[in-house]
């Protein structure tokens, strides 16, 4: 039976990198105020003229690079992104022009701060499936297009950013989904384009912290025993980076060992929605820290209250 792996896996920040002393200075805001509060010290913030395909573009050739797989071979591409001002060309569309990938299934998916994880649950179903056999999967978001600048409770949390992985169909996975026929011309996406939009992000921030630590973590549990792994057996626990208060107390209740690596990116990233699991993930691999074939618990959640959770094997 047809199954899937990840291969590799990339990730890109933009060079600006945004200190709570500077947002001290726009805004009624300190260092401790927001260390104390969301733990983030420092977000990378995206040029004016940086788009979320740039982005994504950047993290999908670095995985694709460090995969080994030629461009022509891979025939399906997800993006989950919120903030792609593009409605066509889609995200996904883009990214397989620059990257060279000739005909693929071309996608994007917006569940917010979940997206990745739904992106990486749709791949994995359509390889599965035999709909794809290579697939690049990518969340990438400019959270910085959607911020009110005068708005200390939510200038102070967010940044931009893209983690991308690639994955490969295995002969070792359960096959319950059929086949489907899927295919696209990115080269000629151009030829239809719904451009623009101004949004600016509030939040119940109360509410979802809430939400957050009383409701999460026996669904992340779920995901463990869907995959037949105890979470003392996680080596690694990557969550939406949205709260270093959340991630701890999810962390806490999931009874992880105590040898378990549990991504804390958002001290240096900020939250990048639906970038933020991929881009801790690859943050952590390319240090070395998850051994490979060890299994780790990926978990996004916020944005509409949606969530989604799977054990994945470290490549």
């Amino acid at each position: 039976m047809t199954g899937s792996r990840i291969v590799a896996l990339g990730h890109y920040q933009p060079s600006k990198v945004l200190s709570n002393d500077e947002l001290a200075a726009r805004v009624d805001t300190s260092d401790e105020w927001i260390a104390t509060r969301v733990g983030i010290r420092t977000r990378h913030i995206a040029g004016p003229d940086e788009t979320v395909a740039d982005m994504a573009s950047r993290a999908a050739a670095k995985a694709l690079a460090a995969s080994g797989f030629d461009a022509h071979s891979v025939d399906l591409v997800v993006v989950a992104t919120c903030t792609a001002i593009d409605r066509s060309p889609n995200t996904a569309a883009q990214v397989a022009a620059r990257l060279g990938i000739p005909a693929p299934a071309a996608f994007d998916v917006n569940t917010v701060c979940s997206g990745f994880s739904y992106a990486l649950a749709t791949a994995d179903h359509a390889l599965r499936a035999g709909a794809a056999r290579r697939a690049v999967v990518i969340g990438a978001e400019k959270m910085s297009d959607t911020l009110d600048w005068t708005d200390r409770t939510t200038c102070v949390i967010f940044g931009d950013g893209a983690g991308a992985a690639v994955l490969e169909a295995t002969d070792d996975g359960f096959e319950g989904v059929g086949p489907v026929v899927w295919g696209s011309d990115p080269a000629k996406g151009d030829a239809v384009r719904i451009d623009g939009w101004d949004p600016t992000i509030t939040q119940q921030g109360q509410t979802v912290f809430r939400w957050a630590t009383t409701q999460l973590a026996p669904i992340a549990r779920q995901a463990c025993e869907r995959a037949g792994v105890r979470p003392e057996e996680l080596a690694a626990f990557i969550p939406h980076q949205a709260n270093l208060r959340i991630i701890d107390a999810i962390a806490a209740k999931l009874g992880l060992s105590p040898d378990a690596v549990v991504a804390r990116d958002v001290v240096e990233s900020g939250n990048t929605s639906a970038a933020s699991v991929p881009l801790a993930l690859s943050k952590l691999h390319e240090r070395g820290e998850l051994p490979s074939g060890a299994p780790a618990l990926l978990f996004g959640f916020g944005g509409g209250l949606a969530y989604a959770g799977q054990v994945i094997r470290c490549p």
